[in-house]
């Protein structure tokens, strides 16, 4: 092994025998196989980035367990797209990172990485703490209400789920196809960018998106603003008022798409219950309460009720389509608070169902925290397909906001 590869496994392996033994963001990792990704990686625009994969995506050579003690010795045979795609372009695969259980509600292990009581998030929470605290430079995550952004807000990070369908699915354990998405956290826009890049595909290619400024930001509360805490509540305005200094601000809440998040919950839990068909079945005993509680509702919606909350969903799109142009982007909150104390769960998703059913490309964007120093991101979204234009309104918006939150060194607390 080259000395440069030598040092550069060593140090990814250092990093993480370091911080995880108290961040527990690994679900596994393997010092031999991080050594020959390092020594038998290409040249490419993701060299030397290190990438740590969620849990619910296939690694060749690690179990894929889903969160679950039914998959704990499932092992793939080969690489999910996504992870083929990010090897070939140069990166780095560290090892699989802890998902909630089908990507769902019941936690993991990992803790947040800036108070070791409250949630990381779920259900990429593994992926944001790895990134977060420096073991990772990508972490692959996924959202199907707001797996993504939820985590990335609390872990102070930069979330960006593209717009629905914009990466491959193969290899990625499904929980609702019709909202499903493959994304990345980082902790800038220009890695994010780097990353997109690639898991575009099929050919792994190189960008660099300039900071371009929006022709207009909508802020949007959402009609669910009443469940926004007072840290929320602030970042929100703050981040209107630094960004409306330079470009134009409207405002609409869309009160008129209240019924989107129960849309979202009928569409997720009855495909949720033809996913996990053969779980429910079969492994019962072996499911959390909460998991099969969304079963158990899926199974009673009628298949009428399904395709009538399918149907309306595409109308709500079509509308959101016409509100927001392109060049216009949406300044949103990304969830209602700091993290909470993990004993209450991984946090409310109130505030991405909605975007989650318009599929729309949203990044969460960090800067702000509350009054214990606990981070707190907001979401900016952009109209379905604008991803390009999403990334470059993110780097302008990232230039003037507050900067990123930074997580204590674990090093010395390990």
């Amino acid at each position: 092994m080259k000395e440069h590869s030598r040092r550069m496994a060593l140090d990814i392996i250092e990093r993480i025998k370091r911080i995880d033994p108290w961040l527990r963001a690994f679900a596994a990792y393997d010092p031999v196989q991080i050594r020959d990704a390092v020594e038998n990686a290409p040249a490419g625009p993701l060299q030397d980035l290190v990438v740590g994969v969620k849990d619910i995506i296939d690694v060749f050579g690690y179990a894929t367990g889903h969160g679950s003690p039914i998959y704990r010795s499932h092992h793939p045979f080969a690489d999910a797209a996504c992870v083929t795609l990010l090897k070939r372009a140069g990166a780095i695969c560290a090892g699989k990172t802890v998902t909630t259980e089908f990507a769902f509600f019941r936690p993991g292990p990992t803790v947040n990485p800036f108070a070791s009581d409250r949630t990381p998030g779920g259900s990429s929470s593994g992926s944001a703490a790895a990134v977060a605290t420096g073991m990772v430079d990508i972490g692959l995550a996924s959202q199907t209400a707001a797996s993504l952004t939820r985590p990335a807000s609390y872990c102070g990070i930069v979330g960006f789920k593209p717009s629905y369908g914009r990466y491959a699915a193969a290899g990625i354990k499904s929980l609702a196809p019709s909202f499903d998405t493959l994304g990345v956290m980082t902790r800038d826009v220009a890695t994010a960018t780097r990353t997109d890049a690639v898991l575009r595909g099929p050919i792994p290619s190189s960008a660099s998106l300039p900071p371009l400024a929006p022709k207009r930001i909508m802020l949007c509360r959402t009609p669910y603003w009443d469940e926004a805490e007072e840290a929320t509540r602030h970042a929100l305005s703050e981040s209107a008022r630094l960004l409306g200094m330079e470009t134009d601000i409207v405002e609409d809440d869309l009160p008129s798409f209240a019924d989107a998040n129960l849309l979202h919950l009928t569409i997720m839990s009855y495909e949720a219950a033809q996913a996990l068909a053969w779980e429910f079945t079969e492994r019962h005993t072996l499911l959390s309460p909460q998991i099969a509680d969304l079963i158990e509702a899926g199974r009673i919606v009628d298949y009428t009720d399904y395709r009538n909350a399918l149907v309306r969903a595409e109308d709500l799109r079509a509308r959101i389509a016409v509100l927001v142009p392109p060049g216009t982007i949406i300044l949103a909150p990304a969830a209602p608070g700091a993290a909470p104390c993990s004993v209450s769960g991984t946090g409310s998703p109130v505030f991405s169902r909605l975007w989650t059913l318009l599929r729309l490309p949203t990044i969460t964007m960090p800067g702000f925290t509350d009054s214990d120093g606990m981070p707190v991101g907001i979401q900016v979204l952009a109209p379905f397909g604008e991803d390009d234009a999403l990334l470059a309104h993110a780097a302008w918006v990232e230039a003037r906001l507050p900067s990123r939150p930074l997580p204590p060194t674990y090093g010395d607390q390990a």
